[in-house]
C-alpha cells in the first residue's frame, strides 16, 4: 500500500482508534494524581507547594526534554515501536506510584511516568498526518485530542471510585497494570504507513528542523500561546477537585462525578468543534487555524470566573462545562498547524519542539504556580485561598489568546501542503 492508498484506506479509522485509546491512557495516568491529591496530602503530609511540583514539574521535566529526542528517534526508525515502548514504561511507572511511601518516591516515580509518555504523543501526531489526507487533519487529530477530557474525566472517575472504595494506591496499580497489557495490543494492530522514497527519515537532518521552525514567527506564537493556556489548563486540572472539595464541600466520589461530568461533556464538545472549525474554515484561510482558538481563549475567561466564585453546585457545573469547552477548542487547529510548518518527514520532530515549549512551561508551571499562590493566599483568604489563586490564574488565557492572534497573519506564509 502507498502512502496516498494508506491516506484513503478504511484502516486509518482503526489506527486512530488505537492511538485514542492509548492518547486516553496517557491522560488517565497523566492527571488521576489531581483527584487523588486529597488522600495523598493527607497519608504523606504533603503542602499545596509539593502538590503542586508532583502534579506538575515531576512529571514535565523528562516528559519535555526527552520528548525531542524520542521524536528524532520515532523519525528514523518505527513510530510504531516508540510508542508502543512508552506505553509500557509509562504505565507502568504509573502503577509504582501506588507503591510510594514519601514525597521523594512519589516525585521519582512521576519522573519515570514523564519518561514514558515522552514517547507518545509527536509520534502519534505524525503516524495520523500520514494516514489522513489535508482536508480530513484537522478533524482527525481532534479525535485523537478526545483522550484529553476522556483520559482525564476516567482518571477523575476511577481514581476518585477507587480511592473512596479502597484507597488511593489501588487507583494507580490498576490503571498503569491495564496500560501495560495494552501495549503489545497496540503494536499488533498498528503498522507503520509508508514513507516517502525521496526522503527517508534516516537523512532528516537534526539541524535542519530546529531551523526551520526557528526562522518562523507562527511557530513561535502558536507555542508561546499553547504554554500559555496550558498554564492554567493544566493548574485547573490538577486543583479543580481540590476547589470542589474545599470551597464546596464534595466528597471525592462527589467530586469525582463533577469533575467528570464536566470533562466529558465540555472537554469533548470542544475538541470535535475546534476540529470541525478548523477543516472548514481553515481550508479557506490559514490563518483561521489560530484565530478560532484566539477567540475561544477570551470567551473562556468571564465563564470560568462565574464557576470559581460561585456559591451554588449546579450553578458551577453549568459555568464550568461551556468554558471547558471552550478551553478544548484549540486543539485540532493548533496541532494541524504545526504538522504543517514543516515538510512531512519532519512532522515527529516539530511537533516534539512545539511540545516542548507548551508542556515544560505548562505542564511545569501551571499546576505548581497555583498551588504556590494558593499557599501564599492562605494567610489572607484561609480556606479559600485557592479560589482567589486560580481568579489570578485566568489572565494566562487572555495571554493565551493575544499569543495566537499574533500568529495568525505569519501562518498564512509560513505553511507548507
Amino acid at each position: 500500500m502507498t502512502r496516498a492508498e494508506s491516506s484513503r484506506s478504511p484502516y486509518r479509522f482503526a489506527v486512530l482508534a488505537m492511538l485514542l485509546l492509548v492518547y486516553t491512557f496517557n491522560f488517565i495516568d497523566r492527571q488521576i494524581l489531581g483527584i487523588l491529591a486529597g488522600p495523598i496530602k493527607a497519608e504523606l503530609g504533603l503542602s499545596d507547594t509539593q502538590l503542586g511540583l508532583l502534579g506538575g514539574i515531576a512529571f514535565a521535566l523528562l516528559y519535555s526534554t526527552l520528548a525531542v529526542p524520542l521524536a528524532l528517534l520515532a523519525d528514523r526508525t518505527s513510530r510504531t515501536w516508540v510508542i508502543t515502548v512508552s506505553l509500557a514504561v509509562w504505565s507502568g511507572f504509573t502503577a509504582l506510584c501506588g507503591l510510594a511511601t514519601s514525597f521523594w518516591q512519589l516525585f521519582g516515580a512521576r519522573l519515570g511516568v514523564g519518561v514514558g509518555e515522552a514517547g507518545g504523543v509527536a509520534p502519534s501526531y505524525a503516524l495520523i498526518a500520514d494516514y489522513f489526507p489535508p482536508e480530513e487533519r484537522a478533524r482527525a487529530l481532534s479525535v485523537y485530542s478526545l483522550g484529553i477530557p476522556l483520559g482525564a474525566a476516567l482518571g477523575v472517575l476511577f481514581g476518585g471510585y477507587i480511592a473512596a472504595a479502597i484507597d488511593w494506591r489501588t487507583a494507580f496499580i490498576a490503571v498503569g497494570i491495564a496500560g501495560v497489557v495494552i501495549a503489545p495490543f497496540f503494536r499488533l494492530i498498528v503498522r507503520e504507513p509508508p514513507r516517502s522514497a525521496d526522503t527517508p527519515a534516516d537523512r532528516v537532518p537534526v539541524g535542519r528542523v530546529f531551523a526551520i521552525l526557528a526562522a518562523k514567527r507562527s511557530f513561535w506564537f502558536l507555542a508561546l500561546g499553547a504554554a500559555s493556556s496550558s498554564m492554567l489548563g493544566y493548574g485547573l486540572a490538577f486543583w479543580l477537585p481540590q476547589l470542589l472539595q474545599r470551597s464546596f464541600g464534595l466528597d471525592l466520589v462527589q467530586t469525582s462525578y463533577f469533575y467528570g461530568g464536566v470533562l466529558l461533556i465540555g472537554g469533548v464538545a470542544g475538541v470535535l468543534a475546534g476540529g470541525i472549525l478548523g477543516d472548514r474554515l481553515g481550508t479557506r484561510d490559514r490563518a483561521s487555524f489560530a484565530k478560532i482558538p484566539a477567540l475561544a481563549f477570551v470567551l473562556a475567561v468571564p465563564l470560568f470566573a462565574a464557576g470559581i466564585l460561585s456559591s451554588s453546585v449546579a450553578a458551577a457545573f453549568l459555568f464550568f462545562l461551556i468554558p471547558q469547552a471552550l478551553a478544548y477548542v484549540w486543539l485540532g487547529p493548533v496541532i494541524t498547524a504545526v504538522q504543517h510548518l514543516v515538510p512531512a518527514h519532519m512532522r515527529a520532530t516539530a511537533s516534539a519542539s512545539f511540545l516542548l515549549i507548551n508542556n515544560l512551561i505548562g505542564i511545569g508551571g501551571g499546576a505548581l504556580f497555583l498551588g504556590a499562590l494558593s499557599d501564599a493566599f492562605t494567610q489572607r483568604f484561609g480556606n479559600e485561598a485557592l479560589r482567589y489563586s486560580m481568579l489570578v490564574s485566568l489572565g494566562f488565557y487572555l495571554l493565551a489568546a493575544l499569543f495566537m492572534r499574533l500568529a495568525a497573519k505569519p501562518l498564512r506564509q509560513d505553511w507548507v501542503d
